[in-house]
């Protein structure tokens, strides 16, 4: 029988401390990157960097280990922390147009780099073309199996109930843990049996790699007053093995809106 996370709520924060530390993990949000281009672990990603401008790589959630190239390309590499900073030398030589006036010429680099980066226990080849452009900042992703580590670091202390408590509680602060996978939502409306009055729109679906669950926002719109209840959304037109369901309103006006959170065990477990 799917739990309703309002009473398991209470119940996990009646009786256990230790979730109260790795729910508030699970709504630790990383910090916002500015992303430009975004790279994968195990497979060589093609990016453009300026070949002037000192370029900018982010691991996300980790630390950059190392990074190989070969520096006879005219290269300066530096890193510290989860971030590494690469720059193409420019090469700067007499001007042989006017010789001896001191006049002075400057050569970008046009060769391509190859650079391989160890970040969170993997590995990122990146196939880097020098242009004219401004610096760019590459985004090291996570990949399936360091997101499932992550989630397991998170989310193994728990029970199942505290698990569904804390994933619910990271979707309705909108801090969303980093090793979530975000998975594209149903562009459908729905409109279920129990409950004529209103649509439901898929607003965000996500994976929780690694836990065996998944989980879905609706937004509920009601087209005359509505009183809810979590009963209404057992259907499987929201998922064939609904886990827990939670709502953060239960009654709507016409035109009111509801946030519905709805944890799911995945297929394949």
């Amino acid at each position: 029988m799917p739990i309703s996370v309002k009473r398991a709520r209470l119940a996990c924060l009646a009786g256990a401390p230790a979730f109260l530390a790795v729910a508030a993990s699970l709504t630790a949000a990383a910090p916002a990157l500015a992303q430009s281009i975004a790279a994968l672990p195990d497979q060589t990603s093609r990016i453009r960097l300026s070949n002037h401008d000192v370029n900018h790589v982010v691991c996300v959630g980790g630390d950059i280990d190392d990074v190989k190239f070969s520096a006879e390309k005219g290269l300066a590499v530096e890193r510290g922390g989860s971030d590494a900073w690469i720059k193409f030398l420019v090469l700067e030589t007499e001007d042989p147009n006017i010789p001896g006036s001191g006049a002075k010429t400057h050569s970008y680099v046009t060769t391509p780099s190859e650079f391989f980066v160890s970040c969170n226990g993997a590995i990122y080849p990146l196939y880097a073309e020098p242009a004219d452009i401004p610096a760019q900042t590459v985004t090291l992703v996570p990949g399936g199996a360091q997101r499932a580590r992550a989630n397991d670091a998170l989310l193994g202390p728990l029970v199942e109930e505290e698990r569904a408590v804390g994933i619910v509680l990271a979707i309705l602060q909108d801090r969303v843990p980093a090793s979530f996978s975000e998975v594209a939502p149903s562009r459908d409306r729905l409109m279920l049996a129990d409950l004529p009055t209103a649509t439901l729109t898929e607003r965000r679906r996500l994976e929780v790699e690694g836990a065996g669950l998944s989980v879905s926002e609706y937004l509920v719109r009601a087209s005359a007053a509505t009183a809810l209840d979590e009963r209404y959304f057992l259907d499987t037109a929201l998922g064939a093995d609904i886990f827990a369901i939670t709502i953060d309103r239960l009654t709507l006006g016409p035109n009111e809106t509801a946030r519905l959170i709805i944890v799911r065990r995945s297929v394949q477990q």
